[in-house]
């Protein structure tokens, strides 16, 4: 009996050993799907660290700004801006730009040499499109979100530009005439043909085209576009025969000084003239540098309008030689551009924003909205 009964339990201590290993195997099937999440929570944070916001060890975001050139004081307000963004949110910029606005090969290395260092983005403001496409192709075939800012980068293959940080400088053109034709009412009632001038930095930069070609189109409308000639650079030439009204645009071959104060002195000249209107900074002060030797603008004489602002043209406004002009936002140029490269490197999505532009003359270039716009 004892025999039976040990063999009987040794039975059963067997069947419950079995039962225990058999239950031990089964634990580990029980966590797999927790460790399945943890696997692809992690492979998702290293998804993010890739695609996310650029940084590695510790660093900080780095953003390339190119812009145009440093040959106007515009582009130092503009950097400014950029500044402001850069530690507001915490990255590290370049901000360069060629030594002027024609040097587009000089830019184009720019670029490349800052597409070579593979940034988190890249800020632009392109001289020439069509001969930067290369260069922004590679920027795109590596993931470098581009984002443009002042004319920004017209034409560039879809989906390379994120969003971008301008002026509507054809809105902006616009303002210019209307604002000038107010000033010039009395005098288009003559007997005899009236000459408008205008003086444009280059053809070539769309934010130059935009506001002067925008000036051009609204003066036109205003004065009704059947009395009207449009004579010069043949970039905006439709000449009538027989027109009460004359637009006459001058572009110099090169962005030099000489060279635009050559072109201004050129209309200025013109014994019909009635109004002159310079569409950047530089054209504003070439028309200045025309009229030391000449005399002809001022208030009785022709009516002078600029764009942008730089000491000369606010000296010239406050004493009254020039009319008044109209003013981007150079500083919020700078510092949306940034904002919307930081976000982009992220992954968000971003919009085109606006930056503004406003009228200002002699009495109301101090008032709080239109002050921190003007740069010398």
């Amino acid at each position: 009996m004892k025999s039976k009964k040990a063999i009987t339990a040794l039975l059963l201590v067997t069947t419950m050993m079995s039962g225990l290993l058999t239950a031990c195997q089964q634990k580990p099937a029980e966590k797999k799907p927790t460790e399945s999440k943890k696997e692809a929570a992690t492979e998702a944070k290293k998804a993010d660290a890739t695609e996310g916001k650029k940084e590695t060890d510790g660093k900080a975001m780095h953003i390339d700004v190119i812009a145009k050139g440093f040959q106007h004081q515009f582009w130092k307000a503009v950097e400014q801006g950029a500044n402001q963004a850069a530690k507001e949110f915490k990255v590290d910029i370049t901000f360069q730009g060629p030594d002027n606005e024609s040097a587009i090969s000089q830019q184009i290395e720019y670029l490349d040499a800052a597409i070579a260092k593979k940034p988190a983005a890249i800020c632009l403001a392109a001289l020439d499109t069509k001969a930067s496409l290369a260069s922004i192709k590679n920027a795109q075939s590596a993931n470098i979100p581009i984002v443009g800012f002042d004319s920004g980068v017209p034409d560039a293959p879809k989906g390379a530009v994120k969003g971008n940080a301008s002026t509507d400088n054809k809105a902006a053109g616009e303002l210019a005439a209307v604002e000038m034709h107010k000033l010039i009412k009395d005098k288009l009632n003559s007997d005899k043909p009236v000459r408008i001038g205008v003086v444009a930095q280059e053809s070539n930069s769309q934010s130059i085209v935009s506001r002067t070609k925008g000036f051009v189109d609204k003066m036109v409308e205003l004065l009704g576009k059947d009395q009207v000639s449009v004579e010069g650079h043949d970039s905006l030439k439709n000449e009538k025969a027989g027109a009460k009204f004359i637009i006459d645009v001058g572009i110099p071959a090169e962005v030099k000084d000489a060279d635009a104060a050559a072109v201004a002195s050129a209309i200025l000249e013109k014994q019909d003239l009635i109004a002159i209107y310079g569409s950047n900074e530089f054209a504003a002060n070439a028309i200045i540098t025309a009229n030391e030797g000449l005399d002809k603008i001022g208030e009785g004489k022709v009516v002078a309008v600029g764009f942008d602002a730089g000491k000369k043209l606010l000296d010239a406004i406050k004493s009254k030689l020039f009319a008044g002009a109209v003013t981007q936002n150079p500083v919020q140029i700078g510092y949306q551009a940034v904002k919307l490269a930081v976000a982009a490197a992220k992954g968000e999505e971003v919009k085109d924003v606006d930056t503004g532009a406003l009228w200002y003359n002699a009495e109301n270039m101090a008032d709080e909205k239109i002050a921190p716009c003007l740069y010398e």
